[in-house]
């Protein structure tokens, strides 16, 4: 099954970008990873965040595929031990989807849109990250569940 990360606009952090991109070099020992990042909303100004989520919405919604599984990283989704995770990922692998997609929303969260469309959602921390942030937690969390399902030594065992 193929792995996307789905972000809602790019990171103008060089720290953050060449922490994924470590991960994404891990994670290719494991897996393919995609990372698409979608253009950031044009002339946001003093908008409202209903209004830039909308257009994040949008963007989002025409990337997914039908048969994708949407897995949002949020804040008020399941939060798993790492060994849960890679668990849940376990399973998730095996559904008939042809891809899982990770989102990350921009720094107002998910439009309802989004979060109708999504079959799950994995909060990384009862704290919270900023939406650059959460990229780099993610990718080195996706890295180690897939590192655990390939039984390769775990720190904590």
């Amino acid at each position: 099954m193929k792995m996307v990360l789905l972000l809602a606009g790019k990171t103008d952090q060089p720290w953050i970008r060449d922490g994924v991109a470590e991960y994404e070099k891990r994670i290719s020992k494991y897996t393919r990873l995609e990372i698409v990042t979608l253009p950031d909303v044009k002339n946001p100004g003093n908008r409202p965040p209903e209004w830039v989520k909308s257009r994040e919405a949008e963007k989002m919604v025409s990337f997914f595929r039908s048969d994708d599984h949407i897995v949002l990283l949020d804040e008020r989704g399941t939060l798993y031990s790492t060994l849960g995770l890679a668990g849940w990922l376990r399973k998730a692998m095996m559904l008939p989807s042809k891809r899982i997609v990770f989102v990350v929303g921009g720094p107002y969260g998910f439009d309802p849109s989004v979060k109708a469309r999504a079959d799950h959602s994995i909060s990384l921390s009862g704290l919270t990250f900023s939406h650059q942030v959460v990229r780099l937690l993610f990718a080195e969390q996706l890295y180690r569940v897939l590192s655990v399902n390939a039984g390769d030594p775990y720190h904590h065992e």
